[in-house]
């Protein structure tokens, strides 16, 4: 509030920088992929993919095939999907109480609309740095899920049903999905003025790096931005970081459906911590070998 009756130009501008880049560019990518999940987990078909996945998502991961679902629908979408499937998930009685925060350590993930569209292709102008830091992103989410699996003391098996019955129909969906992404709007444009707000409280000769690092751990679109035009093993290495852990802005986003769950968020903010080191770790490596 400080700040904001400080200099009110300067910041009511960034929450409007914010509002902008959520209808420009999150709106149209994100909306749909919220409104068809919805649709989707409502039907049969979700439920006979989920009894395929069984399988394969408790051994590795110690989660349900509901769960496993839920985790290609975010790989494939990205944020705020992974845990809005999850909270509704954990409305239908589709999954066990206890594997709801490994699983929800496990589908929330960025996407390859984000990663190869904007921080490869426009931010680092290369398609090819993207794709290798989906790899890493995803390699970081799924080397820490894989051990948490070792916290579950059994394979889980979830109930599953053919589809629920909301009553709503397509109608139920879409307002459903026009809420979540009000949502993810508002969280944009909010931290946009607190990444400046952050940036603000810098000394003027701070290196750019660390005040890039700084905006990135506010809201990860920002710190990518700074960053990933350079292009060195040491900037790629902080966006996927940033992406994995996903900064402030996306953690209050997910917060949003988490709580639904009744995930407890700040060992969830802990683990995703570490997934980004990982991601980090596995970028720094990758990039270091090829450029």
């Amino acid at each position: 509030m400080a700040f904001f009756l400080a200099d009110p130009a300067r910041y009511s501008a960034c929450v409007r920088d914010g509002v902008s880049l959520w209808a420009v560019s999150v709106l149209p990518a994100v909306f749909p992929f919220l409104f068809l999940t919805a649709v989707f987990t409502d039907t049969p078909l979700f439920a006979r993919i989920a009894r395929l996945l069984a399988p394969p998502a408790g051994k590795f991961f110690r989660v349900s095939g509901a769960g496993g679902s839920a985790a290609v629908l975010a790989a494939l979408s990205g944020y705020p999907v992974g845990a809005r499937a999850l909270a509704d998930l954990k409305e239908r009685g589709l999954l066990a109480q206890e594997e709801r925060f490994r699983l929800a350590c496990l589908v929330t993930t960025s996407g390859p609309m984000f990663l190869v569209g904007v921080v490869g292709s426009a931010m680092a102008r290369s398609a090819a740095v993207g794709w290798l830091l989906l790899i890493c992103h995803f390699l970081g989410v799924w080397t820490v899920s894989f051990l948490l699996r070792f916290t579950a003391r059994k394979r889980v098996a979830a109930p599953l049903l053919a589809a629920a019955d909301r009553g709503g129909g397509g109608g139920d969906a879409l307002y459903r999905a026009v809420i979540s992404i009000l949502c993810v709007g508002g969280s944009i444009a909010l931290f946009s003025a607190f990444g400046q707000m952050a940036a603000d409280l810098l000394p003027e000769n701070t290196p750019p790096f660390l005040a890039a690092l700084c905006r990135g751990l506010t809201e990860m679109t920002s710190g990518c931005a700074l960053l990933a035009p350079s292009r060195t093993p040491a900037a790629l290495a902080a966006c996927a970081f940033f992406v994995t852990f996903g900064g402030l802005c996306v953690l209050l986003q997910e917060g949003i459906f988490l709580r639904r769950a009744g995930v407890k968020l700040l060992p969830f903010a802990g683990v995703k911590f570490v997934q980004g080191l990982a991601a980090a770790l596995y970028a720094y490596a990758l990039f270091s070998l090829l450029l």
